[in-house]
């Protein structure tokens, strides 16, 4: 028994290279369709794989123009056919530790830990490695890149090019979430969030936006009561914008100050900063609260952070969905990494990014020519 394995373009291609090595008394064991050629699992091309055998007893036959009608049963038996599919799985698996090996050598393991790829597209990878973006994000946009370029017959690999391509791609997964300011579909907005990211300031700026801006009717709470500094501050601010405060030490305080409010275009939130790495501040807050239906909450987090303690402070948060994120500290750091994390990662829009302590001028709405430019402008 002869049994050799080929591949084409096409089946029909595969069947005349078939025949005109094995004769029409070939019989084929298996078919279908791989992935072949590429670099790193990229660039690959989709052929059609033919495992075909002939008896070398039988004597080949001269080509014809006809298909035979190949009949699996008649031409082997059920344990021969068993024995060549278990080699062929052999082989397979043989395959796939020869790509690992592969993949192992083209690992950079003295450098950043990233995979190396073709100039200038090596530029591109160690940028977002600098600035933050983790390696699952990376992956995808650089395979996007790759493919696309792949495709390409001019082959341009100017960097200008590719910045270009992989922004229109970015843009294009972030199309789906939600990236802007409140979209005013609740009048009630939380802003939770965990020591030292400038909520407080942060909720002034918000404020004085709506009413210096938007001539909007606001109206604050607050259930900061750790602090006093905090509820002071907020007063002070409340007293400069001439809009109404409310602390609240419980639910019903918190309950008597919506209804209080009720008329007021918006009422922000503002809630004690704590270390809501741990679950059980998570569950404190619905002590003070009133996470319903018609009221949305905003996570602040500072882009001084690391991004695995995001990660974790917006796990933490399954008992109160989280709307949109808010970034604060932008002027502290020249990573921004997060900003295309936690969207492409974590699932959850930017509603604002705050770059100073002026009050309302340090405040800009996330939009994604924003995002962009901030990752991108320095690989400009």
């Amino acid at each position: 028994m002869k049994v050799k394995k080929y591949t084409a373009q096409t089946m029909n291609e595969a069947m005349k290279i078939v025949r005109s090595e094995l004769g029409d008394d070939a019989v084929i064991l298996n078919s279908k369709e791989v992935e072949t050629g590429g670099f790193l699992g990229f660039f690959t091309k989709k052929q059609i794989e033919v495992i075909a055998a002939i008896d070398s007893s039988v004597k080949k036959r001269p080509f014809k123009k006809q298909i035979p009608d190949f009949n699996l049963e008649k031409e082997l038996p059920l344990s021969q056919v068993r024995k060549e599919s278990l080699q062929h799985q052999t082989n397979v698996i043989n395959e796939i530790e020869q790509l690992k090996k592969l993949i192992q050598e083209f690992t950079d393991k003295k450098g950043s830990g990233t995979t190396k790829y073709p100039d200038p597209f090596q530029k591109v990878e160690e940028h977002l490695y600098d600035q933050g973006v983790t390696e699952k994000v990376r992956l995808i946009l650089m395979k996007h890149l790759l493919k696309n370029w792949y495709e390409q017959e001019d082959k341009k690999t100017e960097l200008s090019n590719i910045n270009k391509d992989l922004t229109s791609y970015i843009a294009s997964k972030l199309a789906p979430l939600s990236i802007g300011g409140f979209e005013h579909n609740k009048r009630v907005i939380n802003l939770v969030g965990p020591t030292g990211v400038g909520k407080t300031t942060t909720i002034a700026k918000l404020a004085a936006h709506f009413v210096m801006k938007k001539q909007k009717k606001v109206a604050l709470i607050t259930t900061d009561t750790y602090r006093i500094a905090a509820v002071d501050q907020l007063k002070t601010y409340a007293k400069i914008l001439n809009i109404p405060l409310e602390v609240a030490y419980s639910i019903d305080d918190f309950k008597n100050a919506l209804e209080q409010f009720r008329h007021y275009d918006l009422v922000l939130v503002d809630s004690a900063g704590r270390n809501f790495r741990n679950p059980l501040y998570v569950e404190e807050l619905n002590k003070l609260i009133d996470f319903n239906k018609n009221t949305e909450t905003y996570l602040v987090l500072s882009l001084t952070s690391k991004y695995g303690d995001m990660k974790d402070i917006l796990n933490q948060f399954h008992l109160i969905p989280i709307h949109k994120v808010i970034l604060t500290k932008k002027d502290e750091t020249s990573t921004y990494g997060a900003m295309l994390n936690i969207p492409m990662e974590m699932g959850k829009g930017i509603a604002y990014v705050t770059n100073g302590q002026n009050v309302p001028d340090d405040l800009i709405e996330a939009s994604t020519p924003f995002l962009l430019d901030c990752l991108f402008e320095v690989n400009e």
